[in-house]
């Protein structure tokens, strides 16, 4: 029977706690588009996408209409370009990444990722091409998105690949430095990369994946922070099970719009993805949940206990709601896309290094930070692989998604606009861990990697 009290309180949180589904996404195969003539290639890629995902926004704006939910973004993601790219050239590769925008603009959508390789146990002629044009693609695109996994638990860390990501990062800011650098932002460099996140900009349509699939990310941070203030001077094994009780809420919204997407478009439901993903908006803000549970600020000391807790009751609660979680799924922490991190980095409570402790028990890693334009490519490496060191000795997927602003420095801001928010520029420990970095090789895999 349907009761009356879920309906009325689903209704408030979408008016008045920022619930929202931050995006649908549809992953699209590029296996059957393989051409050694580059054009044909572009043109290939260009007809697949455009005609899987022709009626992926109307559906999207359709569905926000019958239900009253908020749908955020509409996104695709493709097969990692540097699996479909063959032969071609880095130039290749450039002209490759022009026709997903053209494939973007044409379909309305908002981002498009899969400008991605994996190189975790060593890099292919065409990963190398790919990692060489991503510069200057990400330069010459607004919406195309790029990743590249340089590490698993499975494999190691590929040492060799973080010192080249150094560079490119480097050479991204400066290409982008008349717009603060915009190109690192749509630039991650993974360990453990999903093959199924509809986030971006990390998402990518991973091999095992069908022909097209749909997969959904919800969010509402503003939900959460506002049951937990509505529990008041409760235990924490109490607040642990209203956060699981507000993520099921949250998620069975999610799966609504999952299945009527996938039934619309006639495109299998792949998953849910759970992860609280914040905005710059005021009251939707993971930080706040973190002082909500009883912190002075995010970035105190007891900052990475409350996030373990949030992340698990969030993961827990949202397997309840649907048998096909997947992605991501946890909380989010990027500084310039949620207010409180904002602030807390401003006011000196939240530290580099305080944001790396605590990507060892949330959803990602350290996403979205604005670091000094001069930050040599050794440091710079030093905290990707410091990071990705971090996913691979735990199970799970870490990112760094790093903007050297060219031209700022610490007590500068930039700013983005829109989801991509603003950030102050943090400081970072400038010792050099050159001569490491400079080693090469790999970093083996731990042991509990052998798991046969």
């Amino acid at each position: 029977m349907i009761n009356t009290h879920d309906i009325l309180e689903t209704i408030n949180m979408i008016r008045e706690e920022n619930l929202d589904v931050r995006t649908i996404t549809m992953g699209i195969s590029l296996f059957d588009c393989v051409s050694e003539d580059e054009n044909r290639l572009c043109e290939k890629i260009y007809d697949k996408i455009t005609k899987s995902a022709e009626h992926l926004v109307k559906t999207g704006e359709d569905i926000e209409k019958t239900y009253g939910i908020p749908i955020v973004n509409k996104r695709v993601s493709v097969t990692p370009i540097s699996l479909v790219g063959g032969g071609i050239s880095s130039d290749g590769y450039v002209k490759v990444a022009k026709a997903l925008q053209r494939a973007a603009d044409t379909l309305g959508i908002n981002f498009i990722g899969g400008f991605s390789a994996l190189v975790q146990k060593g890099s292919t002629l065409a990963a190398d091409r790919l990692i060489t044009a991503i510069p200057q693609a990400l330069t010459e695109t607004q919406l195309v998105c790029s990743s590249v996994n340089v590490a698993s638990t499975k494999a190691g860390i590929n040492m060799d690949a973080i010192a080249r990501m150094g560079k490119i990062i480097k050479e991204t800011a400066y290409l982008t430095r008349d717009n603060n650098s915009i190109g690192c932002a749509k630039l991650v460099v993974f360990a453990n990369a999903p093959e199924d996140n509809p986030f971006m900009t990390g998402a990518f349509h991973g091999i095992g994946e069908p022909e097209r699939v749909i997969n959904v990310g919800v969010s509402g941070p503003g939900v959460v922070a506002s049951a937990i203030k509505r529990a008041g001077d409760c235990s924490l094994s109490e607040l642990a099970d209203v956060i699981k009780k507000t993520a099921f809420k949250i998620t069975r919204v999610g799966q609504l719009v999952a299945m009527e997407a996938s039934k619309k478009l006639d495109v299998p439901f792949g998953i849910i993805d759970l992860s609280l993903a914040p905005t710059p908006a005021i009251g939707d803000s993971v930080a706040h949940i973190l002082e909500e549970m009883g912190l002075e600020s995010c970035g105190a000391h007891g900052t990475t206990a409350a996030l373990a807790m949030l992340n698990d009751a969030v993961k827990k609660g949202g397997v309840m709601a649907s048998s096909r979680v997947g992605g991501l799924s946890g909380a989010f922490i990027p500084v310039s896309e949620d207010a409180g991190m904002i602030a807390a980095v401003e006011k000196g409570a939240l530290s580099l290094e305080k944001l790396e402790a605590m990507t060892a028990v949330c959803s990602v890693g350290l996403d979205m930070i604005a670091v000094p334009g001069d930050l040599s490519e050794d440091i710079i490496c030093g905290i990707i692989a410091d990071e990705i060191s971090i996913g691979v000795a735990n199970t799970k997927t870490t990112a760094v998604r790093l903007i050297p602003a060219y031209g700022k420095d610490v007590g500068d801001v930039i700013d983005f606009g829109g989801l991509l928010g603003y950030a102050p520029i943090i400081p970072v420990n400038r010792y050099s861990p050159k001569k490491l970095i400079a080693r090469g090789g790999h970093i083996p895999a731990p042991i509990h990697s052998l798991k046969n």
